[in-house]
């Protein structure tokens, strides 16, 4: 109630649910207002509620402007617990005319409710089926305008919705690769991993170790791993490198093949 009609004074109505007595001039204008009623504000009071209309209305009505502890003991009705049943009584009087008021309040709903199940009872299987697959769609559409259920943070699909968890661990993404060339950087899935090799996070962290971005160096994610790497092919390239002293080649009038630097010691020393 106060969801769906949050501005209804409840309150007010459950006040207005319990019988002013002070209101009435005679029993006969009590008998107005029915058996269940005056049975509720009797027991209310803790008075017998049992009798006639009439003898209810009466009742009641001699309690008027008295407390409790003013009626008469033959007026009560007989306690096994006293204070105790008492109470129990007064709740229970108390939330059955709380209850009638929020039934006569919402007369209007339950009326409604009612002729929609006599309505759908009415109908065929075929149409019964039709509405329950339209509320399917419009639900449907809600989750997608809404954030995703997605507990387990899975990457998203094309449809917007969190991957099977099953295809998440086929392509290895609960597997994650970091690197520190690209500032330690972590990366889900092999797939993703090897890619970044020839993405520019990783080619940008390479020129600022001044090592050329090829493919000896595929794999390697430790900036150590990669210098001393660096450093072993430049060391081999330079022994590698043409040098004319010992890679040129001379031969003599006796068809004997030397190295340039042999060849001209040889030269020197007039022995050619």
């Amino acid at each position: 109630m106060e969801r769906t009609r949050p501005l209804h004074n409840l309150k007010e109505d459950f006040a207005k649910a319990s019988i002013d007595v002070s209101a009435y001039s005679s029993p006969v204008e009590l008998e107005s207002l029915g058996l269940d009623r005056l049975k509720a504000a009797l027991m209310a009071l803790g008075l017998k509620c049992g009798g006639t209309l009439k003898e209810r209305a009466e009742r009641l009505y001699a309690s008027k402007g008295l407390r409790a502890g003013d009626l008469g003991r033959d007026a009560l009705a007989k306690k096994t617990d006293e204070a105790k049943e008492q109470a129990r009584t007064a709740a229970l009087a108390k939330l059955e005319g709380h209850i009638k008021c929020i039934g006569s309040l919402l007369m209007e709903e339950r009326d409604a409710t009612r002729e929609n199940v006599e309505r759908k009872q009415a109908r065929t299987v075929g149409e019964n089926e039709d509405d329950d697959e339209e509320p399917q769609i419009e639900s449907d559409e809600e989750e997608n305008d809404g954030v995703p259920y997605n507990p387990k943070n899975l990457p998203l699909g094309w449809d917007g919705k969190p991957i099977p968890y099953w295809l998440y661990k086929l392509h290895g993404l609960n597997i994650s690769y970091s690197c520190e060339i690209c500032g330690n950087q972590v990366y889900k899935g092999p797939k993703a991993f090897q890619k970044h090799f020839n993405e520019w996070r990783h080619s940008h962290g390479m020129r600022c170790l001044g090592i050329p971005n090829t493919a000896h160096f595929a794999n390697i994610t430790q900036i150590k791993d990669a210098l001393d790497l660096w450093n072993k092919i430049k060391g081999d390239k330079e022994r590698q490198r043409w040098n004319p002293d010992n890679d040129e080649e001379f031969e003599d009038s006796a068809g004997n093949v030397v190295t340039r630097k042999m060849y001209e010691d040889l030269k020197r020393q007039g022995l050619l």
